[in-house]
């Protein structure tokens, strides 16, 4: 089992900046290739991002693209979001997962094994 907590939303306007935080706890973190993905009321979970393992590969749907950065310290069990130039369609609970292996069907959500309870990200227009 291995446990997710993910922290750093809230409430900005249009155009702000968040940091997300996912700390890890009860497996060998740097095995995992780790995702964030968000969910809003009525709409299905949408990837977001995912970085592999080592830190090497990332991907990022191109709603995102530009503009999230993810990226893992190995030695904190810590995956991070660096989100700019918010949008109000950015607004949802960001969720992040862990899966065992980088590669096919890095986006999808029903490829990963363990999940975070989300945190709530709310962009003011």
């Amino acid at each position: 089992q291995m446990h997710l907590v993910e922290s750093g939303g809230g409430l900005v306007q249009a155009g702000a900046s968040l940091r997300l935080s996912c700390v890890a706890s009860g497996r060998t973190f740097s095995v995992f290739a780790m995702g964030w993905f968000r969910q809003a009321p009525g709409k299905e979970r949408e990837f977001v991002a995912a970085i592999s393992g080592s830190g090497i590969n990332t991907y990022y749907p191109d709603s995102v693209k530009g503009r999230f950065t993810i990226s893992r310290d190995n030695a904190k069990n810590t995956v991070l979001l660096q989100m700019n130039s918010l949008k109000p369609e950015d607004t949802a609970s960001y969720y992040c997962a862990a899966r065992p292996s980088w590669g096919v069907s890095i986006g999808a959500p029903n490829t990963y094994y363990f999940w975070g309870q989300g945190t709530q990200v709310t962009v003011s227009s």
